[in-house]
């Protein structure tokens, strides 16, 4: 045991000596500060020994170190984590469009699990779970004490099982919700026509190909309303993000030039910054994007280019503000490290981290009612003797006020209010 313990220390201390931190100290600090390494990593073999031998049960080299391994990480931020085999398997589905569980995007804060956002059309999103949202209990177990990936493995399990759930949500007493696990098979990209004459994208996540399907969502919109179409509503509400390269994609398809985003690591020379190519696959035509509370990472880095370029008016509420790049390095049989390793920027330099993407226009959710007229109905036309229009007969437009709005619209006020404004918008455009 203490000769595993050994190479063990041995390997750490020899990792440690080639950190870029240390290369920048000078000689005696340098010495003084692989001295107190070397201590603590004799302490951390102390301290795993004496778990080994006097735990109350029986417990695994496996299971100590890999827990070490992952508590070192979650120290340093709530998107830093130990993988297992399994969790990077799961990871590896989830970035493919397809895997298993309840449908939700989850973080860590203050101890207990929290709803970055419900993925559509999933046990989570069916069951009214909404971005925000503290997940306290796991079939009855407190999820404080749990790491991350412990309370996300309790929420898996066999398709067609149930898992309970507790929820706290402000202003809200705490319930319990139901769920049963399902295959979760994300389709990252659903597209219609609104109010005849709007080609509206919603984005759940950025997932691979997520950019040629929305090539594609346009083009189809294009080919069917030709002239008519005025504009397009890019929704990326309750999405938690994806793939860096494919926000960078999907920016750049309604950029005609400049910077799209950079990521900055705490070494200057290793910032990267990705710029747009030439061609706006709307050919200029106005922009609205929606974002919410649960707009998040990805979803922030493809509105952030779009307003800070003027491209698009950003509608909502703000984002969730998580402004950082995590790489996931593979550990061969024993899973991946997921680590930050940069912030991300938009193009006028802002930081997204911890703040968010503010709306140009704020709309918060509602509920419409529509109203009856108060009056009798009557117009100019019902009145006795009224003159008639000249015209009258060769007016072959016909009335769409009441059919203007589908029912999603209906009942979705933030939808109906970006349909509007990209309408107007056109409008006006036109008219230029």
């Amino acid at each position: 045991m203490r000769t595993k313990l050994s190479f063990l220390t041995v390997l750490f201390f020899s990792l440690m000596l080639v950190s870029p931190l240390q290369a920048s100290l000078s000689k005696d600090t340098a010495e003084k500060e692989d001295a107190d390494t070397y201590e603590l990593l004799n302490l951390f073999g102390e301290v795993m020994e004496r778990a080994k031998i006097s735990y109350v049960e029986e417990v695994s080299d496996k299971k100590l170190i890999e827990a070490a391994i992952n508590g070192m990480l979650v120290s340093l931020d709530p998107h830093s984590s130990y993988l297992d085999a399994q969790s990077f398997k799961y990871m590896n589905e989830q970035t493919k469009g397809k895997f298993g569980g309840l449908g939700i995007e989850v973080t860590m804060d203050s101890g207990v699990v929290k709803v970055v956002s419900p993925i559509d059309d999933t046990p989570a999103a069916k069951a009214g779970i909404k971005a925000g949202d503290y997940i306290t209990n796991i079939d009855g177990e407190q999820v404080m004490g749990l790491t991350l990936n412990e309370a996300v493995d309790k929420m898996r399990g066999k398709v067609g099982s149930k898992v309970k759930l507790t929820i706290r949500r402000l202003n809200e007493k705490p319930f319990d919700v139901t769920l049963k696990r399902e295959e979760i098979k994300i389709q990252s990209v659903k597209s219609d026509v609104k109010d005849e004459s709007v080609a509206y994208v919603r984005i759940t996540s950025f997932s691979e190909d997520t950019d040629k399907m929305i090539a594609k969502a346009i083009k189809d919109a294009k080919k069917k309303l030709k002239d008519k179409l005025v504009g397009v509503v890019i929704d990326v509400r309750n999405n938690p993000g994806g793939l860096l390269d494919q926000a960078v994609a999907v920016s750049d398809l309604f950029l005609d030039k400049g910077e799209i985003v950079s990521t900055r690591s705490r070494n200057e020379s290793d910032t990267i910054k990705y710029t747009a190519k030439a061609g706006d696959i709307a050919n200029g035509l106005p922009i609205v994007v929606l974002i919410n509370e649960g707009s998040a990472s990805a979803s922030e880095i493809v509105a952030g280019a779009l307003q800070d370029h003027h491209r698009a008016i950003i509608l909502g509420e703000k984002s969730f503000g998580k402004g950082s790049v995590q790489t996931v390095i593979p550990l061969g049989n024993y899973g991946a490290m997921r680590i930050t390793t940069a912030r991300y920027y938009t193009p006028s330099g802002r930081s997204i981290q911890a703040k968010g993407i503010e709306p140009d226009v704020e709309v918060k959710p509602a509920k419409l009612e529509v109203l009856e007229s108060g009056g009798f109905g009557m117009s100019e036309a019902d009145l006795r003797g009224a003159l008639k229009n000249e015209n009258a007969g060769e007016d072959k437009s016909k009335d769409t006020s009441d059919n203007n709005q589908d029912d999603d619209m209906l009942k979705d006020y933030q939808l109906m209010r970006a349909v509007d404004m990209v309408k107007g918008l056109g409008l006006y455009s036109k008219k230029d």
